[in-house]
C-alpha cells in the first residue's frame, strides 16, 4: 500500500515538474524571431522579402553602424512597443544609412521608397489597413526616409498607424 501511495505521490510531482517547465518554456516566446547579426546589409532594391532574416531585432545594445553623424531612431510596433537605436553612419539620407543596416526595407515606386518592414516587422497598407508612418523629431515628416537628409541629433521615427 505504502509503495502505491509513493508511486502516485512521485507521479503527481513529476507532472507538476512537466507543466511547470513548459509554462516557463512558453512564456519566453512572443511569436518575433530575434537575431543579434548587426552586419546585414541591404540595398534600396525593388523588392526586399525576407526582412525578419535581415532586420535586428531588440537586443542590449542598441548601438548600429559605422560613421561620423549619430542620430536617434525609434521604432513603434502596433502594440505601442518602442525600440530606440543609436545610428552612426556616414550616408546622406535616414533612408540609405537604415536600408544600409537593414532596419527598414520596402519597394520601389515612383515616389520613392515605400517602406513596409520596419526592424523586422512587416505593415502592408494593402492587406493590414496600416502603414509605417515616418516622423522627424516627433512631427510627420515632409518627406519620406529615402529623400530626408540626416541631420546629427536628430530623432527619426517609424510608427505603425
Amino acid at each position: 500500500m505504502k509503495l502505491r501511495s509513493w508511486r502516485q505521490t512521485l507521479s503527481f510531482l513529476v507532472c507538476c515538474v512537466l507543466i511547470a517547465a513548459t509554462a516557463l518554456l512558453t512564456t519566453g516566446c512572443d511569436g518575433s524571431k530575434q537575431t543579434s547579426d548587426t552586419s546585414a546589409s541591404a540595398t534600396p532594391s525593388a523588392t526586399v522579402t525576407d526582412a525578419a532574416d535581415a532586420a535586428p531585432s531588440q537586443s542590449d545594445d542598441h548601438e548600429l553602424g559605422q560613421g561620423k553623424t549619430t542620430f536617434t531612431f525609434t521604432v513603434v510596433d502596433g502594440e505601442g512597443q518602442e525600440t530606440a537605436f543609436q545610428i552612426h553612419t556616414d550616408k546622406t539620407t535616414v533612408g540609405d544609412a537604415l536600408v544600409e543596416l537593414g532596419l527598414i526595407e520596402g519597394e520601389e515606386s515612383e515616389y520613392g521608397l515605400y517602406v513596409k518592414t520596419v526592424n523586422g516587422v512587416t505593415v502592408d497598407y494593402d492587406t493590414d489597413g496600416k502603414y509605417w508612418a515616418f516622423y522627424v523629431d516627433g512631427a510627420y515628416a515632409q518627406t519620406g526616409a529615402d529623400s530626408t537628409e540626416v541631420t546629427a541629433g536628430a530623432t527619426y521615427t517609424f510608427k505603425v498607424e
